[in-house]
């Protein structure tokens, strides 16, 4: 990139920054003066701003990058940890949400303490702050880095060496992202996501459209067919056992690694807790299904295209997108891309940072000096992500040091923490007894197990484990599930844990709530179709004859099944949501939370 269009991209990067800061700043200002208005929004968010700020949260750079050298590097098989992701959506949505916002929790920890004691709460701290500090954050930071390093070219431009590149990018962005997390609050992140969110969609919508006109020498016709005859395993979400993500893995470990993230993840719910009513929060997080389904389209068939123009030529699977982009994207586009990547780097940046100081301050500082002052409160957190965010800025680029890619090690250490939360969160819902000396005793087995298993002994009650890690969660999940049934059989609670409603939102559901999770889940099926032998992967053309069939057919069933959900949907609740009083007070609220969960 010439100096030029470097000033270029710099300015008119500057500018939509500018305008999104004065917009974001008009629709926040006074909102932080109070920890449920810095943490929460005020409990004001609608379904829109909701799902902007969960999908930008979800999807950043590591997605970008991670996916996208995942599918250059193999093939579609890593596309069932956005696809499948709708399964937890709906989970969420119509399970676990109205529990959470009926007992008006502020983060997850609180909802543990409620249900075992303290000492769950926090070990669970503890486990999101390492898990945050050690592999969520730095993996933001460093991926932002490639990009940027990537479409600016820091190395030849600044005329320094490709580590010190990283180094100078990860600082710089976790800076900037820093400061906006600090002082920005809840609601400032969820309308800038919003903002960042449409950006995010058009340009993840050209790149691709770029990238097979270049395939097929100014034809995207002829790209596509190039792409869909050519190399066609590439094309394949089926995932075999010698694959980063082999099929079978998403009925053992991958359902209950999604289900923490989407369910149970701090830095991920916080943005439902800060719902208006349980309607709007229901129609936010089922919005962000189909967001997530686009993920395959927009983050994983470019590194497809990148493999088809580039071969096995890059140094790291990893550059594949950052390449890809410094490619074909025309230089008065670069600025919006910037902005787009920044944007969505900072999205899950702030709300990492955001989250941990929501934990930091709830459920570490307010139980010790419950009499601190919200503004002392506020005070005192935001130092702890400062310490934090420096904290993970040393360990950022660290990371380039993954020998199978950013997006594989991301996974692998997830598992400390994902299955344990799930784990103690589900039976803590459905097994009323269970006592919280049983919810201790799975965190910290877990912690030591997974150690061993994955880069300790690699054995399993001392033979040899030559399995997928992803399927360890599956063995995991299921031994410390038994493990809790079994302490709360011998030493029972004295007195089973009951669910006490005590909203201070409305709780009436969204009565499209049920019919928009079958769609999801319909959805999900039909992009198997899709990219499976049958479909784009199929080895003797284009498609398979059975493939329209087949969608044709799905497509009915889905139809005819949402369509009955609503008749039923309307038979059990529709006497309580359209004879719901406005006016309701917050004491009568729980009788009516307590009736449609019946």
């Amino acid at each position: 990139m010439d100096s030029q269009n470097i000033l270029f991209t710099l300015l008119s990067s500057a500018v939509i920054m500018m305008i999104l800061g004065i917009w974001t700043y008009k629709k926040t200002k006074g909102a932080n003066s109070t920890t449920e208005g810095y943490f929460l929004a005020g409990r004001g968010m609608g379904g829109g701003f909701i799902a902007g700020a969960l999908i930008l949260t979800n999807l950043s750079a590591e997605q970008m990058v991670g996916l996208n050298g995942q599918a250059y590097g193999t093939n579609m098989s890593n596309m069932a940890w956005e696809v499948t992701a709708v399964l937890a959506i709906v989970i969420m949505a119509l399970v676990l949400l109205p529990r959470y916002l009926g007992g008006a929790f502020t983060t997850l920890p609180q909802f543990l303490l409620n249900r075992y004691d303290e000492g769950v709460r926090r070990l669970t701290v503890i486990l999101f702050m390492f898990g945050y500090v050690l592999v969520t954050i730095p993996s933001t930071l460093y991926s932002g880095a490639l990009g940027v390093m990537k479409l600016f070219d820091i190395q030849s431009l600044l005329g320094i060496s490709y580590t010190e590149s990283v180094w100078l990018m990860v600082w710089m962005i976790g800076i900037i992202g820093a400061v906006f997390a600090i002082f920005g609050g809840m609601k400032a992140i969820a309308v800038s996501d919003t903002f960042i969110g449409v950006g995010l969609l058009v340009v993840c919508a050209i790149i691709p459209l770029l990238a097979l006109h270049q395939l097929g020498s100014g034809s995207m016709a002829e790209g596509f067919r190039t792409m869909a005859t050519t190399n066609q395993e590439k094309l394949n979400a089926f995932g075999s056992s010698t694959d980063s993500v082999p099929f079978a893995t998403i009925f053992t470990g991958m359902i209950w690694a999604n289900l923490f993230y989407w369910g149970t993840n701090q830095y991920a719910i916080q943005r439902t807790l800060g719902a208006r009513n349980l309607a709007e929060g229901q129609k936010g997080v089922l919005y962000t299904g189909f967001f997530k389904l686009l993920v395959p389209v927009f983050m994983m068939l470019p590194g497809v295209m990148a493999f088809h123009l580039y071969g096995g030529k890059l140094e790291s699977i990893d550059l594949a997108y950052p390449t890809l982009v410094a490619n074909i994207l025309p230089w008065y586009l670069q600025g919006l891309f910037l902005v787009v990547l920044l944007g969505a780097v900072f999205s899950t940046f702030n709300a990492l940072i955001n989250s941990a100081a929501t934990m930091f301050a709830l459920d570490v500082i307010q139980p010790l000096k419950p009499d601190l002052s919200d503004a002392r409160l506020l005070s005192l957190s935001k130092w702890f992500t400062a310490v934090l965010a420096l904290i993970s800025f040393c360990v950022s680029p660290l990371l380039m040091y993954a020998p199978d890619g950013l997006w594989e090690l991301i996974r692998r250490f997830t598992g400390f923490f994902n299955i344990p939360i799930i784990a103690i969160v589900l039976i803590g819902i459905f097994a009323r007894r269970v006592p919280p000396i049983a919810a201790k005793t799975v965190i910290v087995f877990h912690v030591i197990a997974y150690y061993m298993m994955i880069w300790g002994t690699n054995q399993l009650f001392g033979l040899p484990l030559d399995i997928h890690y992803i399927h360890v969660y599956g063995i995991l999940f299921a031994v410390e599930i038994a493990m809790m049934l079994i302490i709360g059989q011998i030493k029972p609670a004295s007195e089973a844990w009951s669910y006490k409603p005590r909203p201070k939102i409305e709780m009436k559901p969204w009565k499209y709530a049920l019919a928009t999770a079958i769609i999801l889940i319909g959805l999900m099926f039909e992009l198997y179709i899709v990219f499976s032998p049958i479909g784009l992967a199929y080895e003797k053309g284009i498609v398979s004859p059975s493939f329209w069939p087949a969608l044709a057919g799905l497509a009915l069933l889905t139809a005819f099944v949402a369509i009955w959900s609503v008749k039923k949907w309307n038979e059990k609740y529709g006497r309580y949501i359209e004879g719901q009083n406005s006016e309701q007070t917050a004491e009568e609220r729980p009788l009516n939370t307590a009736e449609i969960r019946k």
